[in-house]
């Protein structure tokens, strides 16, 4: 099992930026596909990015985020990150990160093994 934790979420403006990590402790996070879902009030938890892992030469974006956000690793420091760019009203959201073992079906939560209690993200208009 491994543990996460993600940082990064606060209150910003539409149009800004916000970087979110997912560092994980208890096993290597090498080994695991990533990713990154979001969950608005009222609303059900959506995919938002996911990543392959070691390399993590493949990536897969919500189409909601293609060309804003950009998912990357850094396996020296056992991390996941989620780079957010040109913030909108509607990225506002609780943002948590995932762990699987197969990069496959990754925009289905039910296939990730393992969860961070997520950030808030907040974006003002």
């Amino acid at each position: 099992q491994v543990q996460l934790v993600e940082s990064g979420g606060g209150l910003v403006q539409a149009g800004d930026s916000l970087r979110l990590s997912c560092a994980a402790s208890g096993r290597t996070l090498i080994s695991r596909a990533v990713g990154w879902f979001r969950q608005a009030p009222g609303k059900e938890r959506e995919f938002v990015a996911a990543i392959t892992s070691w390399t993590g030469a493949r990536t897969s974006y919500a189409d909601s985020v293609k060309g804003r956000f950009t998912i990357s690793r850094d396996n020296a420091n056992n991390m996941v990150s989620l780079q957010m760019n040109g913030l909108k009203p509607e990225d506002t959201a609780v943002y948590y990160c995932a762990a699987r073992l197969v990069f496959d079906n990754v925009e289905y939560a039910s296939g990730y093994n393992d969860w961070g209690r997520g950030t808030q993200v907040t974006v003002s208009s």
